[in-house]
């Protein structure tokens, strides 16, 4: 390659590099003042949130953004599309519903009162533990409810979670602990597997409405 393409070449990358950055750094929703960022109502703004410590404000506003988009996407759904399973080894869109909410309140459980996973109470586990597991059992017993039980369940504990964050701070997130006797993880990487969980299921719901029948 010639001295003069390949200086134009590296000018070249250089450039798009920097307008890349830029592109990913602006908001979806457009360019907002960063001294108004707090007061942006948008769920396209992560970041620090009033009334929370910076990181778990902004762990709360991502978790904020993914929750809108799944409700948004199952809202309008009728008893039969919630219950619909493509074949007999699937999740119907309802018991992934039921089973986020109950992935979010294991871990309140696990990270706001401090208890080994899985040693909570039987009533706890009566209410949480089908949705949890799924399986056959699940494809069994979660069906007819309508939209409306499922929402309140994950606006329920979501509820809880923002409540409890508000009382922590940054240092609690990064608190960290053998988890599951194996590797250390913290407070942060727990929560953000709640977000990123309910990433994957939203896929799978995006997924199976668009097989449902006509």
């Amino acid at each position: 390659m010639k001295l003069e393409e390949n200086i134009e070449r590296r000018n070249f990358l250089r450039n798009s590099g920097v307008l890349a950055a830029g592109l990913l750094a602006t908001p979806l929703t457009g360019f907002v003042q960063e001294e108004n960022f707090q007061n942006a109502d948008s769920i396209y703004m992560i970041g620090p949130k009033e009334g929370y410590s910076p990181r778990v404000g902004t762990l709360l506003s991502t978790m904020t953004m993914m929750r809108a988009w799944v409700v948004d996407s199952v809202k309008d759904l009728t008893v039969e599309q919630l219950d619909f399973q493509i074949d007999d080894q699937s999740n119907s869109i309802g018991a992934m519903l039921w089973h986020l909410a109950a992935t979010e309140r294991y871990y309140q459980l696990n990270t706001f009162d401090e208890m080994e996973w899985g040693s909570w109470s039987d009533d706890i586990k009566q209410e949480w533990d089908l949705p949890m597991g799924l399986g056959d059992m699940g494809r069994e017993k979660i069906k007819d409810y309508d939209i409306d039980f499922y929402l309140m369940k994950l606006s329920g504990v979501r509820a809880e979670t923002e409540k409890e964050f508000a009382k922590r701070d940054d240092d609690w997130l990064m608190k960290a602990e053998p988890f599951f006797g194996k590797q250390m993880t913290n407070n942060h990487c727990k929560w953000f597997h709640v977000c990123e969980h309910e990433s994957n299921h939203n896929g799978q719901i995006k997924f199976i409405k668009k097989r449902l029948p006509s």
